[in-house]
């Protein structure tokens, strides 16, 4: 946590503006630990800038948050096996044999989480541009001082990314439609079905599997596939789960000891990403239901 001084003004506004930074970083990173280190790591800056030439602190925060986070993401480009985009942002779990959740809470902060995992699809322009506009409202003069962009070259990134955060809604159809095609994986997995998977997964699918070893990350339809009933052997009991507002699975071995967690994006029919949590650890830390 960042250690401030109650009575110097400079640090009480930085206080008044934690909030929003910490929200700004968290959606650009999907890390609430990745979101402290920021917004930390811009009261250290402000902390050694002359404030007298800083004429509208707010802006000048955003702004440094806002480089941060775009140079987190762009070294995540770089080393795409270490990535904490391939994993799920936080699990927020329901079931998925039901009506929605009457929990608006629970509700409202899966629909956030889900919107994370689709600017995962974004690039780090695109995302920085999207998130800092349509989310906050900064004003795109000032996002393009962040980019290095001219303005109208900021509003096509926004537009772009808008676009793209918005196709899933369109394309991904109806959540019965979703899960009824994360329904035919499961049975074409269970049953070894290699061809049957093939017709659901899209070509270029990803599978990102967050073990006590880390995140490995596979690529392609078959590479998939092939993964898939090997894996599927394994579980004994599952349970339909929406994680993070995507169709999903638990399961657990015999002994009822959780096995994993995965959560599914459909887009046009195709399952075009699949998400597992097999670690453990941090499968301890969910609040999972009871084996069905």
């Amino acid at each position: 946590m960042t250690e401030t001084s109650p009575t110097d003004p400079v640090a009480e506004t930085f206080e008044t503006q934690r909030d929003r930074l910490r929200a700004v970083a968290y959606r650009m990173l999907g890390s609430h630990a990745d979101a402290e280190d920021v917004v930390q790591e811009a009261w250290l800056r402000l902390s050694r800038q002359d404030t007298e030439t800083i004429d509208n602190l707010a802006g000048w925060l955003t702004t440094v948050v806002g480089r941060i986070s775009l140079d987190l993401l762009r070294s995540r480009q770089a080393r795409p096996e270490a990535s904490y985009d391939d994993t799920l942002p936080e699990l927020v779990m329901t079931l998925d044999d039901g009506p929605a959740p009457e929990d608006d809470a629970v509700l409202a902060e899966s629909v956030g989480l889900a919107l994370l995992v689709v600017l995962e699809s974004l690039g780090p322009s695109e995302r920085l541009a999207f998130v800092l506009h349509d989310l906050f409202a900064v004003p795109f003069e000032e996002i393009g001082t962040i980019l290095g962009k001219s303005t109208a070259a900021s509003k096509m990134l926004a537009s772009r990314a808008r676009k793209k955060v918005q196709a899933p809604r369109r394309a991904g159809g109806d959540e019965r439609e979703q899960r009824e095609v994360v329904e035919a994986f499961l049975a074409a997995s269970r049953h070894g079905d290699f061809e049957g998977l093939l017709q659901v997964l899209d070509p270029q699918v990803k599978l990102a599997v967050d073990t006590p070893a880390g995140v490995v990350v596979t690529i392609g339809a078959a590479e998939v596939a092939a993964g898939a009933r090997l894996a599927s052997n394994a579980a004994t009991r599952g349970r339909p789960v929406l994680v993070n507002g995507l169709p999903g699975m638990v399961s657990w071995n015999e002994e009822g000891r959780p096995l994993s967690v995965l959560a599914f994006t459909v887009l046009d029919g195709r399952i075009t990403r699949i998400s597992a949590v097999v670690d453990p650890a941090k499968l301890a830390l969910v609040d999972l239901p009871d084996p069905a």
